[in-house]
């Protein structure tokens, strides 16, 4: 399963993964309501094939792609190896982090400047917005924040890993599977449930089992613990992805009615990262990954592997102009039908990026550009 200390199932999730994430944003053009296109604060579907096809692609296909992305972190990091000191763990993983992420904060608060997709006046205000939180034209950097939490966290919770046992990892992953369901007992059963008040919002009972702390727990389990064959692993799997997939694709069609505004939250109930169906899913997918048992990836899964951190910090840069280029000012009849608009974004956003990687790859010192 390794080659030179690389886990092949791990480089193919790196590489499936990062064109998830481009497929997720890809499909954001088809039910934005935002001028730049992407979802924001409120959406609206223009047409039945919009509500279906973002379902199946967003919703169905991709939305497993970030907590993929968090049980592959955890699945190679934790235990941190013996030796490793705190600060020694800190030191490594976000020197090789940090440097790429400060790196295109700066050029998404500064390269739009250069074809007018920005104002002086925004640019100025997005660079002091850095500090303290993503510029405004970079939200699929959200994502480097839970990241971070989940280096600071791994240090912390390592000795208990090496100690627990399976049982003890799965009650503390059920804890985790209960606080899943938390954001629809606040939608749908009572807006604050296990002690949140207005002077205690966030911290209720679960509070310190939730969010992708539980992926980690759940990565080392299977690292560890399950000991399933590729059979079970495969029916297991396949069953887990489809259902968790199905619920979160229906999800969106469901509340998705055509030419009627609609909160993008309420749009998307299903598709918060750390809610049951994705978990399943999450489950599911990962399982499936495992299956693959070979003893040498491609040499192009391998080189994308390298280069999917570079590509997911710059892809907006590239699927921006070729989405608005496809969807040509109308997500409800695009120059090509929606259900192969999305992943023609996604493919041409993704080939743009695998050939930028490379070459800055070529350059002195571009791991700290593209990590």
């Amino acid at each position: 399963m390794r080659q030179n200390e690389r886990i092949v199932f791990v480089d193919y999730i790196r590489v499936i993964a990062c064109f998830l994430v481009m497929l997720v944003h890809a499909s954001e053009n088809f039910y934005g309501a935002d001028p730049s296109g992407l979802a924001g604060d409120k959406s609206m579907l223009l047409s039945e094939a919009n509500r279906f096809w973002v379902s199946f692609y967003d919703g169905g296909v991709a939305r497993t792609c970030v907590p993929l992305f968090m049980v592959v972190s955890a699945f190679l990091l934790v235990p941190v190896k013996q030796g490793v000191t705190m600060s020694e763990f800190y030191i490594r993983r976000f020197k090789r982090i940090l440097p790429p992420f400060i790196c295109f904060l700066l050029l998404y608060t500064f390269l739009p400047l250069a074809w007018g997709g920005m104002s002086w006046e925004q640019s100025m205000a997005d660079l002091k917005l850095i500090p303290f939180n993503f510029p405004s034209m970079a939200g699929h950097l959200w994502f480097m924040y839970p990241l971070i939490s989940l280096y600071i966290i791994i240090p912390v919770v390592s000795p208990w890993l090496e100690r627990a046992s399976a049982k003890d990892e799965r009650i503390f992953i059920a804890f985790f599977a209960l606080s899943t369901t938390m954001p629809w007992l606040q939608r749908y059963v009572f807006p604050e449930v296990f002690g949140q008040c207005f002077w205690n919002p966030n911290f209720h009972a679960f509070y310190y089992c939730s969010g992708y702390l539980g992926y980690l727990v759940l990565a080392h389990y299977i690292r560890v613990h399950l000991d399933w064959d590729v059979k079970k692993r495969l029916i297991i799997g396949g069953s887990c992805f489809a259902a968790g997939a199905a619920f979160t694709a229906w999800s969106f069609w469901f509340r998705g009615i055509p030419m009627q505004p609609i909160d993008t939250p309420m749009l998307e109930w299903g598709w918060e990262f750390c809610m049951p169906n994705l978990v399943v899913a999450t489950f599911g997918a990962f399982l499936l990954f495992t299956c693959i048992r070979q003893e040498k990836a491609p040499r192009i899964i391998t080189q994308i592997s390298k280069l999917s951190f570079g590509m997911y910090l710059m892809h907006m840069f590239f699927l921006q102009p070729i989405a608005a280029y496809i969807v040509n000012g109308n997500p409800a009849e695009p120059i090509i039908p929606v259900w192969i608009a999305i992943p023609v974004i996604a493919i041409c956003s993704y080939t743009c990026c695998v050939i930028t990687a490379k070459l800055i790859s070529l350059i002195p010192g571009s791991k700290w550009v593209i990590g």
